[in-house]
């Protein structure tokens, strides 16, 4: 099995960020806004890194011996295209990495659940390399895959949601995978095992559940984790509290999630796995009557279609790559296929938007955009050309702040500020 590491500069980015975060004024950084008059009003545009909370300035060996206290907790985040692990102290991290795959290497396995194993080495490893005792863990976290409907909190990973993670009544998802290799290894420390925010999140309005074919209703599946912190990131910009505002929020990553986020609550979303736009890996909604033809053809098992909609759909199925970064390269040296098939993907995600406008019958606060693929300035300023009439903010924060966001959720239970949920 091939395999490639790639090692986060995560001290030194760590570093510039706790000093940015907690200046000697107490002021926050500034971010970067640029505007431009469209339609006669400015458009303001923020692109800014994540930033950990200020704290209180200690004596040295004061924070020294707290951070000595401070639990060990391991983060473990399976992506469709890489596993990234940490080890945090309390809410600092002390190692972190982002351990890619080839789609090649991922392909080999006929169910997302197979690569358990395969993952599960690549933490020990991971450990092993920075000499982490699995005793001095205190807990182990994962993200947590396609459940049934749960509120937010943290949950214990138990025998009930590995069944359910095993069967995938809900979908075959990366996310599935995560609670396995927590679960194992958490046992191996005597440690708990915990998610945070599962993709299952969920908070509909009976309006949304409606499909339009009685027996079957629209599911409630989002990347809740990395979409909740964007939100309270862009509340901070905003001056606003969560409850106080109405935002469209867009994770765009291997797969694409987009909500309108009412008074803080999820209100509605496409499922990532079956609707809404096509993503590096997912086919989005596609034309339905075609998709029953091809069912039934007889070329197909039912595995190799929920495959070809979930993991071989959308830039795979067109350019052969499920890299967003790799597509753009390819488009600004002269691919018209590929800039054509991005442009596409661009489209159908403002249209979306447009649509989540619409559940909140047009007031929006702020359009925020997030993930992986929002570190392409191309695709992001298509989106905002065809989306800024909803909104004079559009707020891009680029990446996930998961890792934190997970590390955060298992803290407050280990210090008891949160009790655990039972699922």
């Amino acid at each position: 099995m091939r395999k490639k590491v790639k090692m986060k500069k995560a001290p030194q980015r760590i570093k510039k960020k706790v000093k940015a975060a907690a200046p000697k004024t107490g002021k926050p950084a500034k971010s970067r806004v640029s505007g431009r008059k469209t339609a006669g009003k400015k458009i303001a545009t923020r692109v800014q890194k994540r930033r950990p909370r200020a704290e209180a300035t200690k004596t040295l060996s004061a924070a020294r011996k707290e951070r000595a206290e401070e639990p060990l907790i391991l983060v473990i985040n399976p992506g469709s295209t890489s596993t990234k692990v940490a080890v945090f102290q309390g809410e600092k991290p002390l190692c972190q990495e982002s351990i890619e795959h080839d789609r090649a290497e991922l392909e080999k396995y006929q169910r997302i659940v197979d690569q358990h194993p395969m993952r599960q080495q690549l933490v020990m490893d991971f450990l092993a390399r920075h000499k982490i005792d699995l005793k001095s863990l205190a807990a182990v976290v994962d993200r947590g895959g396609l459940l049934k409907p749960i509120s937010s909190g943290t949950y214990r990973i138990n025998q009930a949601m590995l069944q359910d993670l095993r069967e995938a009544k809900r979908g075959e998802h990366i996310s599935n995978v995560g609670a396995f290799i927590a679960k194992e290894i958490a046992d191996r420390a005597g440690c708990p095992a915990f998610i945070v925010d599962a993709v299952s999140v969920d908070e509909f309005t009976p309006l949304a559940r409606v499909s339009g074919l009685a027996g079957i209703e629209r599911k409630s599946l989002l990347h809740a984790l990395n979409m909740r912190m964007a939100a309270l990131q862009a509340c901070r910009e905003l001056g606003k509290k969560l409850d106080q505002v109405n935002l469209i929020v867009a994770h765009l990553g291997g797969g694409i999630s987009i909500s309108p986020v009412e008074k803080g609550r999820f209100v509605d979303v496409n499922n990532a796995n079956e609707h809404g736009p096509f993503s590096p890996e997912r086919a989005g909604h596609v034309p339905c009557a075609d998709l029953v033809k091809m069912c039934f053809s007889g070329k197909y098992t039912k595995e190799e279609i929920i495959k070809k909609l979930t993991r071989s759909g959308g830039l795979v199925a067109y350019l052969g790559t499920n890299k967003a970064g790799q597509a753009v390269e390819r488009a600004k040296h002269g691919d018209r296929q590929a800039a054509e098939v991005l442009e596409a993907m661009c489209y159908q995600i403002a249209k979306e938007i447009g649509a989540c406008a619409t559940v909140l019958k047009g007031k929006v606060n702020a359009i925020v955009v997030t993930g992986g693929v929002a570190y392409n300035k191309m695709l992001t300023d298509w989106i905002r050309e065809r989306t800024e009439f909803i909104s004079k903010n559009f707020l891009i924060y680029p990446g996930e702040d998961e890792m934190p966001a997970l590390a955060a959720g298992a803290l407050r239970v280990l210090l008891g500020q949160e009790k655990a949920r039972e699922y």
